[in-house]
């Protein structure tokens, strides 16, 4: 909305852009960190969604095409990944009643599509291949190089790093574990398809945006020509 009102060269000119930088990477930065703290899986869910959210305006306020695109291109691969970990949370609780991180130890192998499913969402947000999140997030580091902003490469990086703390160490206490170590009976099985479907369409979904990604492409480069061009 910003870039669109005022265009490119005056927050460039003003310097808007990179006080917008650095207000998305405190945001980035504290909110990996708090949801790295949280036991809750949807409040660990909902801190990071805020995380994501300020990549999109990372990539905006870098000003520069690449980082824009892969701002805008964010949007869509996000959602896949975190609408996939949000169902996971939900199937979950209707399969166990579980809600809390310690408590899932084991799961995985009592409820191993949803758990996959999860880890392919986690990859997704993390940034990591094969899932969009890779495409994304890639685009945003080549905008912060074409940007020249080094500062903003390293928030990448490093936010990325927290991303991988705060999602894989579920994924792993979930699948690699000893029958004694699980906190579940063998009676504990998958939720009920209608929360199960959507969940593996959506992670399939995120693994397809990662060979097919071109038509975000075309219509977050069509955004930016228009932003640029006003």
């Amino acid at each position: 909305v910003i870039t669109g009102i005022f265009g490119s060269n005056l927050l460039l000119s003003l310097n808007l852009g990179t006080v917008l930088c650095y207000i998305a990477a405190f945001t980035i930065l504290t909110a990996s960190l708090i949801a790295l703290s949280q036991d809750g899986l949807k409040r660990r869910l909902a801190f990071s969604t805020i995380g994501q959210l300020s990549y999109i305006i990372l990539g905006a306020a870098l000003l520069s095409p690449k980082g824009q695109v892969g701002g805008l291109v964010h949007i869509a691969m996000h959602a896949f990944g975190k609408i996939t970990l949000f169902m996971c949370a939900g199937a979950i609780f209707v399969a166990t009643g579980k809600k809390y991180i310690s408590e899932m130890v084991g799961i995985g192998k009592r409820m191993p599509v949803t758990m996959t499913a999860f880890l392919i969402g986690s990859l997704s947000v993390i940034g990591l291949p094969p899932t969009g999140g890779f495409i994304s997030k890639w685009f945003l580091v080549l905008g912060t190089l074409e940007a020249d902003q080094i500062v903003m490469l390293v928030v990448l990086l490093g936010s990325s790093l927290l991303n991988a703390a705060y999602f894989l160490p579920v994924v792993y206490r979930a699948f690699f574990c000893t029958p004694e170590e699980s906190m579940f009976e063998v009676k504990v099985q998958e939720a009920p398809l209608w929360c199960v479907v959507p969940l593996v369409i959506t992670a399939i979904g995120s693994i397809g945006l990662f060979f097919f990604p071109q038509p975000f492409f075309d219509l977050a480069s069509l955004a930016v020509q228009t932003i640029v061009g006003g």
